[in-house]
């Protein structure tokens, strides 16, 4: 099993297709709920290995993406050798 520090780009536009809402300024941005986003960060991580923890770094608004930062853990390809 080996470790990896990972960066993903997520889709707020994607995740918000069920469940966007008008931003109350009006500047016509969606949101999404943080159940539904935190469900497609997982998602999204679990494609790359297990998370063992993340974090939001960063959130383009004008793209509607957000940064995450990870740690993955994933299975090692080569067997043991047994002794």
């Amino acid at each position: 099993m080996t470790t990896h520090f990972i960066t993903a780009e997520i889709d707020l536009q994607a995740t918000s297709a069920s469940g966007a809402c008008s931003c109350p300024e009006g500047r016509g941005m969606l949101q999404t709920l943080p159940s539904q986003l935190h469900h497609e960060i997982e998602a999204e991580l679990q494609r790359r290995g297990e998370p063992l923890r993340w974090a939001v770094t960063s959130v383009d608004t004008e793209r509607q993406t957000a940064q995450v930062e990870a740690i993955v853990t994933v299975e090692s390809q080569k067997s043991a050798v047994s002794l």
